[in-house]
């Protein structure tokens, strides 16, 4: 009798374990708002189903409103993977207990891809001379404040080396996803906007009438491909499950059908993953410091000693980064 309690106990503890355990292998990966939710899920539901059936995990796409909505999400738990731009993923890492371990390849090969301004293809608007004239005459729109395409680089080298406030610039200054922006620019409802080589390929291929009514009046330098973060407390063995997943996704390594995965993939505008770390957010990070230098240069609440005092501290940072930075390229 006593033995058939025993055994009754572990069979009630093993099924009471059972529900933690799989919950524990539910995973709600997170996807930044580029472009319209049904846009997205189109592009993304096979890669996630894919996931899904070689990892053996339960993945769930997580979509929000906003980029904030992804990193908020990620860091209370309530999503564990995201596909995020550098300036979100820093977020994440930093306030999220995020950690880089992928990066996307473009589907031509290159390491990354632009920041772009954006004008109607009619504008007499033809260079960053003529959008910056500063009269308040102008409808600029500027992409999500958490986008590195959208908001850093152009608030970086286009407004910050100048020492310019948007707000103070134009007479309405608007925050939308890429596509949104392209639209708006398509359509005249704003002068020029910020947007990405990746989003025009698309609003090229997917509303060919609106790509031809857009004009690219400045491109930024390169900007590192997207990485893919993981919360750091994910068990080891769903680390490995996912980071073979991805490492392997449209190779010849794949457990599934490759041709089909590329396929996928370039729906995405992607090539097969490579592996990476936080290192892949430095150059975000000297962007980052950069654009707050600007800013207290152009405090003018701020007395001229406080912000050389400011600005030495942050010249200090940017100076490590940028030798880590240096560090990092080398190997």
């Amino acid at each position: 009798m006593q033995s058939l309690l025993k055994l009754a106990a572990v069979a009630l503890a093993f099924g009471a374990a059972l529900p933690a355990a799989a919950k524990a292998e539910e995973i709600n990966f997170g996807i930044i708002s580029t472009e319209s939710q049904s846009n997205l899920r189109n592009v993304w539901e096979p890669f996630i189903a894919d996931m899904k059936k070689e990892t053996g995990l339960d993945i769930k796409p997580f979509f929000a409103s906003d980029y904030a909505g992804v990193i908020e999400g990620m860091r209370f738990g309530k999503v564990q993977v995201a596909w995020y731009g550098n300036k979100s993923a820093m977020e994440a890492v930093d306030r999220a207990d995020g950690e880089v371990f992928v990066q996307t390849v473009a589907a031509n090969g290159e390491p990354g891809y632009y920041s772009l301004i954006l004008a109607p293809a009619d504008s007499k608007l033809g260079s960053l001379d003529d959008l910056l004239k500063c009269d308040k005459s102008l409808n600029f729109g500027l992409g999500d404040p958490n986008s590195t395409s959208g908001y850093l680089v152009p608030m970086t080298f286009v407004f910050g080396e100048r020492g310019i406030d948007p707000k103070s610039c134009f007479k309405t200054v608007t925050n939308a996803n890429h596509e949104t922006n392209a639209m708006a620019v398509a359509n005249r409802q704003v002068d020029a906007a910020a947007n990405n080589t990746e989003n025009l390929a698309k609003i090229e291929k997917n509303a060919p009438e609106a790509f031809k009514k857009i004009k690219v009046i400045w491109k930024s330098p390169l900007i590192p491909s997207d990485p893919i973060v993981w919360r750091k407390d994910l068990s080891a063995a769903t680390k490995e499950k996912l980071k073979t997943f991805f490492l392997t996704y449209g190779t010849e390594k794949s457990k599934g059908d490759a041709a089909t995965e590329k396929k996928v993939l370039a729906g995405l505008q992607w090539a097969p993953f490579k592996a990476s770390g936080d290192d892949q957010l430095l150059p975000i990070r000297v962007m980052e410091i950069s654009k707050k230098i600007s800013a207290v240069k152009a405090d003018a609440n701020k007395s001229e000693a406080d912000k050389a005092a400011e600005i030495a501290k942050l010249e200090a940072q940017k100076k490590d980064l940028s030798e880590k930075l240096a560090k990092a390229a080398q190997g």
